[in-house]
């Protein structure tokens, strides 16, 4: 797996927190022969990084331990200032629906929800993604499908009744929604074809 690093201080040349610092990360999964150690992440608000590597290099373990959903071997995770390590399960939950918009590799849409409740989930449980979609919740995520070419006529639909590029695009929204500090993409274009891959980023 190979990455581009950052400065290796704890701040931006802004002086503001970093978006996203790592320190000594490991993990090693229940009965794994060995721990996946991983290179010190510096990244400045606003900066994107591409992970690269081969299938089993640990590139969703670490978009996991960057969100919080594994706890780390060793090591730690910084992100906008906010040490995960000291933060309960709750607190770490509660830190993710606030800041940082997740499109899993499987997706993870709420099947029994429709492409426009599954756009808008992150706002019905984070006050703050509520606040900074602009001008309404709902006219965000209808925006974000209308810029991601999901029809009108699917926004009701269930979205198993989707094309799996429609999920993903879907899901996308649903990360995108509320202006999050930090996105974390799993493959988030795999399904896409190039004109729909464009739109996304």
């Amino acid at each position: 797996m190979t990455y581009e690093t950052h400065s290796p201080a704890d701040r931006s040349p802004t002086g503001t927190p970093l978006a996203v610092a790592t320190r000594d990360l490991s993990f090693r999964w229940p009965h794994g022969h060995e721990n996946l150690q991983f290179p010190d992440i510096h990244l400045s608000p606003g900066k994107h990084l591409f992970i690269k590597g081969a299938s089993g290099s640990g590139k969703s373990t670490l978009l996991s331990l960057l969100g919080g959903m594994l706890r780390p071997q060793s090591g730690s995770i910084s992100l906008l200032g906010q040490e995960l390590g000291p933060l309960s399960n709750g607190q770490k939950d509660r830190f993710r629906a606030d800041h940082m918009g997740v499109i899993f590799q499987q997706f993870n849409l709420v099947p029994y929800l429709s492409a426009l409740a599954n756009a808008l989930l992150p706002c019905r449980l984070s006050n703050l993604r509520h606040s900074r979609a602009i001008p309404s919740a709902t006219e965000a995520a209808q925006h974000l499908l209308t810029q991601l070419a999901i029809p009108q006529s699917h926004w009701h639909q269930g979205v198993t009744r989707l094309s799996i590029g429609q999920q993903q695009r879907v899901a996308a929204a649903r990360a995108l929604i509320g202006a999050p500090e930090i996105i974390l993409a799993d493959e988030p274009t795999s399904a896409l074809d190039t004109d729909n891959r464009d739109r996304f980023l």
